[in-house]
């Protein structure tokens, strides 16, 4: 147990939930997946455990990933589960609520930000803190965003991709875009069933882009067997599946992305431009180890691009250490930052 002063920074993504105890780095990460039983309206299992009922659950239970591009869509269930986590990682007998900092994508509305700090007060918060993805990701990156130069961020998690151009702590231009980890899972299923006939679920999707996934042509092609139903017969089949069609499968989603970074460097002042072109564009979160994705990026843009050390890591590891730098981020939290329930 955890007792007074506990400060903890929550990652709240759409794929995962990771947190970060100050002083103790990151003691948790876990899929953002609760299963229910609808019966009786009670939490049988979160984060991994619930993650292996997806698509093999009876009737009356139901698996659910409360979050969807960024964003709450139930917003009790993701009470719920952070209502796990912050016991799980505090304790049960929390004698003092812990102040917490959670982050959300750049480009949320006021009422998706008020029910991700309405939920995380309600789940046990105490003092609760807003960040932007970006600039969580950048400091989890190691740039130093304080001084008067251009940083281009580029985070790509399961449901947003968030592009964004940091200085003196702040946001000067940014994208958020619905295309990311989630939506390439989706355009797997899409090519599959329309190149194969065949039906393969969410996790079946996820081990093709991680395994044989790819945004820009491999130098030796790679396969990789799957498994799934044919739509003709109804019949479980197998069949090998090569790199150059998850090329093709994830060639819109990925052009999505480049679009996206090309617009936020067009709206960019051109001194930051200028430092960004020198200091190269740095990419985190899960969506960026997608193999190609940075070489891609670098061809379009002309800017050299690099993948940070431990990207699925860096939002959460920047959204505790943002604990300790609460004065130098003030412009970029929100202003219901001074609130307290």
């Amino acid at each position: 147990m955890f007792g007074f002063g506990t400060e903890i920074g929550i990652d709240l993504g759409t794929a995962s939930v990771l947190v970060y105890i100050k002083g103790k780095g990151i003691v948790l990460q876990e899929p953002s997946v609760v299963a229910i039983d609808r019966n009786t309206d009670t939490v049988l299992a979160v984060g991994s455990e619930a993650r292996r009922m997806l698509g093999r659950t009876p009737g009356n239970i139901v698996a659910i990933r409360p979050l969807k591009d960024g964003v709450i869509s139930d917003y009790k269930i993701t009470e719920r589960m952070l209502r796990y986590f912050i016991k799980k990682t505090c304790g049960k007998s929390m004698f003092f609520k812990p102040k917490i900092i959670v982050c959300v994508p750049s480009g949320v509305t006021q009422v998706e930000e008020r029910a991700v700090y309405d939920a995380t007060s309600e789940a046990g918060g105490g003092k609760t803190f807003i960040i932007e993805e970006p600039i969580a990701a950048a400091i989890g990156a190691g740039l130093d965003i304080t001084k008067p130069d251009g940083n281009m961020i580029i985070d790509i998690g399961g449901g947003t991709a968030d592009i964004a151009v940091i200085s003196l702590g702040g946001i000067v231009v940014s994208k958020s875009i619905k295309v990311a980890g989630d939506k390439f899972d989706e355009f797997i299923i899409k090519y599959m069933r329309k190149a194969h006939n065949l039906l393969v679920g969410e996790r079946t999707a996820e081990e093709l882009k991680i395994n044989i996934g790819t945004a820009s042509p491999r130098a030796k092609p790679i396969k990789m067997d799957c498994r799934g139903r044919d739509l003709i017969t109804g019949l479980p089949k197998n069949i090998t599946v090569t790199s150059e069609e998850m090329l093709e499968a994830l060639r819109e989603p990925v052009n999505s992305i480049s679009d996206a970074v090309h617009a936020v460097l067009e709206k960019t002042p051109p001194e930051l431009a200028s430092d960004i072109s020198s200091r190269g564009i740095v990419m985190t979160g899960g969506g960026s180890l997608l193999h190609g994705l940075n070489k891609l990026l670098e061809k379009r843009t002309g800017i050299p691009t690099y993948i940070a050390e431990d990207a699925v890591s860096c939002v959460a590891k920047g959204t505790g250490l943002s604990l300790e730098h609460l004065d130098v981020l003030e412009r970029s939290m929100s202003s219901k930052k001074s609130i307290r329930y």
